[in-house]
């Protein structure tokens, strides 16, 4: 039940709409109770004697009417609420999601996260905008038919109702197994959606690779899964009409023996026992549907379970509440004794490392492949936060230091080259969304992009698709290379910026970056010697450690780790080894 009050708690904002529908279902429970109401006296005055045509027959439109309304009005409200609240569940769960660390995504996978925004919300979706209306509505439709039932005959309306509390039982039994039974199928579903993003997402290597038929494998048997999973769901559901329709047959069987000897005893008339009988059958609609409600909401309880399991985790990097707004970047960035290890207490990716960068310099980071390069330069944008140590930009933690303030001062080129799935000009505005168009083209031609770009059918204007799959691997580079142009920023973050390019489109890019990093601070991850040579100080991490730190010609000089790096380069250039 703490599942289903939380999940109403999404609806406290929208409690007016939520008072107009109950008004709107009282309405049509009275109305649905006039319309039984009504039976008596068409069987006693009406049909024997013609009496009172004219009033019942209006009355019976005014009642079909105003039944109408409510219905009309109860739903349209109640379904208001549902999309409203799955609105904002929504936009809570993917600000959430947004908002953790990057640890969190290395634990997660898209096709799981896209699983719970939609069809986990989904079916909350139903619960509140049609579940919890029909427990609503119908629920007062059976207590003014039951108000009727003891109206007419007490006695009868008991015989006739002991075996309710019956059926209490084996429903929740079998709400219990329905929840059990729906979150399989959601973690089905999910696993189902997990596969599917996979294959799709990495197509051209399942193509490359000739392993359609695996993959469709795997699909197929997480297809099997959902649906077995599904039909164990629809076996249990599929109980309770049946026992509802028995209970109603014992109850009409008690009712049609009582009933023959009241009305031989002249204590009940035909019509009055007729409107019992009709308002008996007519309960079972609504007690039918109720059955199944209880069904609906368990699948929405297990649904909102697995919603908040993501709402509860907490892996973000938080921002402390006295955070200060972080100056304009001026004079120098330092790692002190920083420490980091991704599992927290496991080991260390990064140990004691200490450097400092001044304004306007240019750092290369120099290791192998694990060495923790990358892992450095994601800590400066507090992508993670350190386990030790501190970073300070101009003597600020930037622990104490909004996360607006820090990384608006920071542009990023990565070794993964991320474009979203829109327009040329709004891709590389992406960091600066009020850039205007002179200011985007001058950043891609200083990025070399604009005569590509141009030569594109649309221009600026040209969708690239999703992930830029409709531009070459270095155009796609040239892109994101202007973005980080156009963003401006006083410390840059180029993680092997170059990777993808050609030999020709490097020279013209390494011109674009010297442009770019002259007067800013650049940290700086690359395979191309030419970009290392020129760094102000090169770091050499190995294992999380630094084991040397000077220029370039200093640690030639000195024979060591880089300098084997690079004898190894040269021999196998073009290299692989990440320096």
């Amino acid at each position: 039940m703490s599942v289903f009050f939380r999940l109403l708690e999404y609806a406290r904002p929208h409690r007016a709409r939520l008072a107009g529908a109950l008004a709107a279902m009282v309405l049509y429970g009275a109305a649905s109770a006039g319309l039984a109401a009504l039976i008596q006296p068409i069987f006693d005055e009406v049909l024997p004697n013609r009496q009172n045509l004219a009033p019942i027959a209006a009355a019976i439109l005014v009642i079909y009417l105003l039944k109408g309304v409510g219905a009309y009005l109860s739903g349209y409200l109640m379904t208001d609420v549902g999309q409203r609240v799955v609105r904002d569940l929504r936009n809570v769960l993917f600000r959430h999601i947004l908002g953790q660390s990057a640890a969190f995504f290395s634990l997660q996978t898209t096709g799981r996260l896209m699983s719970r925004i939609t069809n986990d919300v989904g079916q909350i979706q139903r619960a509140v905008s049609e579940t919890i209306g029909d427990l609503a509505r119908e629920s007062l439709a059976l207590v003014g038919f039951a108000a009727l039932l003891f109206y007419y005959d007490a006695r009868l309306a008991l015989v006739c109702l002991t075996g309710a509390p019956i059926v209490v039982y084996p429903l929740v039994r079998l709400g219990q197994r329905i929840r059990r039974t729906a979150r399989r199928s959601q973690e089905a579903l999910e696993q189902m959606s997990h596969v599917s993003a996979e294959a799709i997402t990495g197509h051209r290597i399942v193509k490359a690779f000739g392993a359609e038929g695996r993959e469709t494998a795997k699909f197929e048997r997480a297809s099997h899964h959902l649906y077995r999973t599904n039909m164990k769901v629809t076996g249990v559901v599929s109980v309770l009409p049946p026992l509802m329709e028995f209970i109603g047959g014992v109850a009409f069987v008690g009712a049609l023996v009582y009933g023959s000897q009241e009305i031989a005893a002249g204590r009940l008339s035909p019509g009055e026992f007729t409107a019992f009988v009709a308002a008996l059958f007519m309960m079972y609609a609504p007690a039918k549907k109720l059955s199944r409600v209880n069904a609906d909401l368990q699948q929405a309880m297990a649904a909102g379970e697995r919603l908040f399991e993501i709402l509860d985790s907490h892996n973000e990097v938080q921002q402390r509440p006295d955070a200060v707004v972080l100056p304009p970047f001026s004079w120098r960035i330092e790692f002190r004794d920083v420490r980091f290890s991704y599992g927290g207490d496991g080991p260390s990716t990064l140990d004691g490392v200490t450097f400092a960068v001044r304004q306007g310099q240019m750092l290369a980071i120099v290791g192998r492949s694990g060495a923790g390069k990358t892992t450095l330069v994601n800590l400066i944008p507090r992508f993670y936060d350190v386990t030790g140590g501190a970073i300070l930009v101009d003597g600020h933690d930037v622990r104490e230091v909004t996360l607006a303030s820090l990384r608006g001062q920071i542009g990023i080129v990565t070794q993964e080259t991320v474009l979203f799935d829109d327009t040329i000009a709004a891709n590389i505005a992406y960091g600066r969304p009020e850039a205007t168009r002179q200011e985007i083209e001058a950043a891609a031609r200083a990025a070399h992009a604009h005569e590509f770009i141009v030569r594109l059918d649309g221009g600026y204007e040209a969708m690239i698709g999703e992930r830029g799959q409709r531009l070459s691997g270095g155009q796609r580079q040239r892109i994101a290379i202007a973005r980080a142009i156009l963003r401006d920023s006083p410390i840059l973050i180029l993680d092997e910026a170059t990777s993808s390019l050609d030999a020709e489109s490097e020279m013209l890019v390494q011109e674009a970056l010297s442009n770019l990093m002259r007067n800013r601070t650049s940290f700086v991850i690359a395979h191309r010697l030419s970009t290392v040579r020129r760094a102000d100080a090169i770091v050499v991490l190995e294992r999380g450690r630094i084991v040397e730190s000077s220029t370039h010609d200093e640690l030639m000089a000195r024979g060591g780790a880089y300098a084997k790096l690079y004898e190894l380069q040269l021999q196998e250039e073009p290299s692989e080894i990440e320096i």
